[in-house]
């Protein structure tokens, strides 16, 4: 099966494939191999072949009459000698890092008049001086991590075209590029000395580079310069001396350096004295220092002239201040660490040009306000861009807001198990209504509603990357016309809550926001609590959460809102059947609660209902014989009415809460008291919970005189006809002893 390739087709990549032969490639593209004599021959910018593992062999001619700009070959087993025999018309870059290869491929430069080779991470460990002659073609050079421990005698003098060294990560413990004796200049301008191992620079170490530009000499073990070492570097811009553990510095260090514009200073244990330290370069205008946490307290002198600067601060008792009262140029600030006192008083003033501000480590936290709001407390009103990121640890969240110019904001590593509830952006985020780009990674954030965006009108993209278990609100839904037109959700994830069901019907039919899901197969949900069976996200919420959730939702927020209008009406009524309904309903309930605990302590024996008329009968005759001390009385609790009833508390309350903590309800019967309110609705309640409560209590009916059962409520009838054994009747002297033998009886079973 061969593909076509497009006329115009200008790179060309098979990666990560089971090439063996790079002549496979005549059968796959057949066009793509044309005769040289046919003065037609194909052109690339880029053919990549890397990362194919079992890609070993090169058949004779397989790319025959190819032009090519760059062949990259790395993470192959291809030999480089063999590149010769692909019969390509030209390659300008060889890439063979990651291979197997071990001496400089001087006979493939020559042969194809190779420009730009890279041979990194390869045991290449010693270049011979008989290979050098041949590499005069090359204008780029890269051999770091090759095990070179020295370069051999004109090394730069064989390579007069040569720009751009790179010898990082080598054994290279002295430099003697320019040792050689010939006094021929390099035309070099970039060069590559990182963690070399170089311990001293002797003085001119560089004076064969007259034309070079950039010297990168970090991670080695320069422990003080004095500025012989850079003599002979008139052009040289940028300097990078980050990870070295340099003490001190000569006075006067950076004079031969007067085209210097970048320097970068971090990771090294240098304290600057005063600006007289960087004094010598005219256009200084790139600064990375760090800071020590001593001598402390003192001010720090800069070079006001700065367009970026970069602190990294050791935090101490006494902080470090600037000196200088304002950067009038400065567009980039770079601050780690809360080691450095700035004011937010005067802070625009400070800074008046400031575009990007960069704040990592405990730097924001310097720079909050520490009451309860804890905001951000810059106005930096040109500020157009804003990266916070913090160390991932306690950590609380400021939010970031006052920024009326400010266009990107990124937030990460913010995360806290400190932080008490669930974290919401707009405790992150607040009024920023000229924001276009929001980015949030590992900020621990975990409820996602339209109200993050009420402040945020001009959001075109929100990023959120490693977030976990995320809860969209589904007033997203609802309020779809704030969210920003781009929603990229990448490596992080959904939480398999019923919240977001709404999401994928939603997703489907959006009108007007774009989401992206990146590693969307890692939403998955558990089947069974602790089982190792899971199922993607959208699908598990399908099958697990109701279908009908939102018309539930309607008609459960319509009843809550009749419920709440019906209240008051409720509350002002004075019917019996209101203060029946009402009472009845709390006593049910206080019984099901009840019913839960066993062994409940009563705070009454009897709850006794009588209305006014036989109010002497209750006090004369039934007191004395239920309150009074033994051996006339039985020591029993009793509940009145009119004496034990909590004074104001609804009547209704009062009833529901006095037959609930009492055990036994006694209510006194007579033609008066069934024509009484309060004695109806107790008599109804009582006889209501007989027949409906969890746990019904005990009700007992003493009648002072015969009345008809057709008279009695048609409710209390049905529950007379059950409980057979309740009532009596107290009539005349002679039926009193019976009367009381029944009524002791009864309180006795009862415990």
């Amino acid at each position: 099966m061969s593909v076509q390739l497009p006329p115009k087709l200008r790179q060309l990549s098979v990666t990560l494939s089971c090439l063996q032969d790079v002549g496979e490639l005549a059968y796959i593209f057949p066009d793509l191999i044309r005769g040289a004599s046919s003065g037609n021959a194909w052109t690339l910018d880029l053919l990549d072949l890397s990362r194919n593992r079992k890609l070993k062999n090169i058949s004779s001619g397989s790319l025959q009459g190819l032009s090519l700009g760059t062949l990259c070959l790395e993470h192959t087993q291809v030999e480089a000698a063999a590149v010769m025999g692909l019969g390509l018309q030209r390659l300008d870059k060889l890439v063979m890092t990651h291979t197997r290869t071990l001496a400089l491929p001087a006979d493939v430069v020559a042969h194809l008049e190779l420009q730009h080779l890279h041979l990194g991470i390869n045991q290449i460990k010693s270049i011979a001086p008989k290979a050098l002659p041949s590499c005069h073609s090359l204008k780029s050079l890269h051999l770091q991590s090759t095990g070179l421990t020295e370069l051999p005698p004109g090394f730069l003098a064989a390579m007069p075209r040569l720009q751009r060294l790179n010898l990082a990560y080598n054994q290279l413990q002295s430099v003697l590029l320019c040792a050689d004796g010939t006094g021929a200049m390099s035309e070099l301008w970039a060069l590559d000395m990182s963690s070399n191992g170089l311990h001293t620079l002797p003085p001119a170490t560089f004076s064969c580079l007259p034309q070079l530009r950039e010297l990168i000499l970090q991670g080695n073990q320069l422990t003080y310069l004095d500025g012989q070492e850079f003599q002979g570097l008139p052009r040289l811009t940028t300097l990078d001396l980050k990870k070295n553990p340099l003490v001190s510095l000569g006075e006067g260090w950076l004079a031969p350096l007067p085209a210097l514009t970048t320097l970068n200073l971090l990771d090294t244990h240098v304290v600057l004295s005063s600006a007289r330290d960087l004094q010598g370069p005219e256009n200084l205008h790139d600064l990375r220092l760090q800071l020590p946490s001593g001598p402390s307290g003192v001010a720090l002198s800069l070079p006001t002239s700065l367009t970026s600067l970069e602190l990294h601060v050791v935090w101490s008792r006494k902080p470090w201040v600037l000196a200088s009262p304002v950067f009038p140029v400065l567009q980039t600030l770079t601050l780690e660490g809360g080691g450095l006192q700035l004011g937010s008083q005067n802070i625009s003033e400070l800074f008046p040009a400031l575009r990007q501000l960069s704040l990592k480590g405990h730097a924001l936290e310097a720079l909050c306000s520490q009451g309860l709001s804890h905001v951000f407390l810059w106005q930096l009103h040109r500020l157009q861009y804003l990266k916070v990121q913090g160390p991932m640890h306690n950590f609380r969240p400021c939010r970031i807001t006052g920024l009326p110019g400010l266009q990107e904001l990124q937030l990460k590593l913010l995360q806290s198990n400190l932080w008490p509830h669930p974290l919401q952006l707009e405790e992150l985020v607040g009024d920023l209504p000229r924001l276009q780009v929001l980015m949030l990674a590992n900020t621990g954030l975990k409820s996602l509603s339209a109200a993050a965006f009420q402040g945020l009108s001009s959001l075109k993209a929100l990023v959120l990357d490693g977030e976990t278990h995320l809860v969209l609100d589904d007033s997203l839904q609802e309020h779809s016309l704030q969210m920003p037109p781009y929603l990229y959700i990448t490596v992080s994830t959904l939480a398999c809550s019923c919240a977001n069901a709404w999401v994928e019907p939603w997703l489907k039919q959006s009108p007007k926001t774009y989401v992206y899901f990146y590693y969307y197969y890692n939403h998955v949900c558990p089947l069974e609590t602790g089982g190792q069976s899971k199922s993607p996200l959208f699908p598990f919420l399908q099958g697990h959460c109701p279908q009908t959730l939102g018309l539930e939702l309607f008609v459960g927020c319509s009843l809550l809102l009749l419920l709440l209008i019906a209240l008051p009406l409720l509350q002002e009524a004075r019917n019996s059947w209101v203060l029946y309904l009402q009472a009845w309903l709390r006593a049910w309930l206080q019984g099901l609660c009840g019913q839960k605990g066993e062994g409940r302590r009563f705070l009454y024996d009897v709850f006794v209902s009588y209305c006014e008329e036989d109010q002497g009968w209750v006090v004369q005759e039934l007191l004395p014989a239920l309150e009074g001390c033994p051996p006339t009385g039985r020591g029993l609790r009793l509940c009145l009415p009119e004496r034990d009833f909590e004074p104001g508390k609804d009547v209704a309350d009062n009833i529901a809460d006095s037959m609930a903590g009492s055990r036994v309800t006694l209510c006194v019967m007579s033609h008066q008291a069934l024509h009484t309110p309060r004695c109806r609705l107790e008599l109804r309640l009582a006889t209501s919970l007989v027949l409906a409560a969890p746990q019904p209590p005990v009700l007992l009916l003493v009648f002072l005189e015969r009345i008809s059962r057709h008279q009695l409520p048609p409710y209390h009838r049905l529950a007379w006809l059950l409980r057979r054994g309740d009532y009596c009747l107290w009539l005349q002297e002679e039926e009193k002893k019976h009367f009381w033998d029944w009524l002791g009886s009864r309180l006795s079973s009862l415990g």
